[in-house]
């Protein structure tokens, strides 16, 4: 098998912090993998190392085939990048940004316009191509992003959380053009918070929190882990929350997490629900909602993280540190914030 990204033991440090702390994982050719991970997991470190604009400091990396540390110039003519925020710039036309990315890749004028023109055309904003940024809609910076970073024909594509803070037919959009990149055979690293959208594009999974992988697999297999069914259950007091979660763990098992007034537990036996029911009436806590349902990725976060994700917000992410040149050569370790928020990068070459 061919794989288009691996790493093993990858790890970085920010001070006292391990951003990644022996990280394995191996992307074949072709596919997309989703990247989930609770927000400072570690999941966009492991990109800007991907995209060689971290060096790891320890164990190995490889894009393409190429280690990202000794030929970081071969592996960057073979990536496109597109980071959280749409990062192009919006006093100047559609055409004018793919034209400018084109032009700085070394693409001679005529072949920079043909492709700035293909790839709005593919993106569906051929009728804004004249247009300054500043007046297009959130979807439509977006795909303008998202068509940036094809513009040299990545054979790798990193997409750091793309659609953060869209809503939902916006993000419907842009799922629609990556399925396109994807059937194309587009190999494709998503990280992502939106567990539904991993779910629905991602070939396979790799869960990642403090730095550490805690399961991979496809969305079918990791939902496996957590039983085919889940039990929620919602106590009428409050105040009983925690002695239901202490009983439904006597009887589920320690992937029993509380989520918000609730307590959602893994069905791995048929008789669980019974059982629990007793237990509950035994110690004379109600029940005010009782279900059983099919569990997802996000019942699968939950039981391996021991919370719900929960999408960065403009205003949290606000707070966070930019990459100060995320064009340059890889930035020395030490000065960075472990899962920070970089500014966009065109396939660096």
């Amino acid at each position: 098998m061919t794989y288009a990204i691996r790493a093993e033991g990858l790890a970085k440090r920010f001070k006292e912090t391990r951003a990644l702390d022996g990280v394995d994982l191996e992307v074949p050719a072709g596919t997309v993998l989703g990247l989930l991970g609770p927000n400072g997991a570690g999941k966009t470190t492991a990109v800007r190392i991907f995209a060689t604009l971290l060096r790891p400091d320890g164990g190995r990396a490889e894009v393409g085939g190429y280690d990202v540390v000794r030929d970081a110039g071969r592996v960057r003519s073979l990536i496109g990048l597109t980071g959280q925020y749409a990062a192009v710039d919006e006093n100047m036309t559609g055409t004018e940004n793919l034209l400018m990315i084109g032009r700085l890749l070394g693409m001679p004028r005529g072949a920079a316009r043909a492709r700035s023109t293909e790839l709005l055309d593919r993106f569906h904003l051929a009728y804004a191509a004249g247009r300054a940024v500043k007046t297009y809609s959130g979807g439509m910076r977006r795909r303008l992003d998202l068509a940036a970073s094809l513009v040299g024909r990545p054979q790798v594509l990193f997409l750091d959380e793309p659609t953060t803070g869209l809503d939902p037919h916006s993000r419907g959009e842009v799922w629609d053009m990556l399925r396109g990149l994807v059937a194309e055979g587009m190999t494709t690293l998503l990280t992502t918070q939106y567990l539904d959208e991993a779910d629905r594009l991602a070939d396979s999974i790799v869960v990642i929190d403090n730095g550490r992988v805690i399961a991979d697999g496809t969305p079918d297999e990791l939902k496996a882990q957590v039983g085919g069914q889940v039990l929620y259950l919602q106590p009428v007091r409050a105040a009983d929350l925690a002695a239901a979660h202490a009983l439904v763990a006597e009887e589920a098992g320690p992937q029993t997490a509380t989520e918000g007034d609730g307590i959602l537990a893994p069905v791995n036996d048929p008789a669980l629900m019974p059982r629990v029911v007793r237990r509950l009436d035994q110690a004379g806590i109600a029940v005010g909602e009782l279900t059983l349902r099919r569990s997802s990725l996000d019942e699968v976060f939950i039981a391996l993280t021991g919370h719900r994700a929960e999408p960065q917000t403009a205003a949290a992410a606000g707070g966070e540190t930019a990459d100060p040149d995320p064009a340059a050569a890889p930035a020395p370790a030490g000065d960075t914030d472990p899962d920070d928020r970089y500014a966009q990068t065109r396939s660096p070459s």
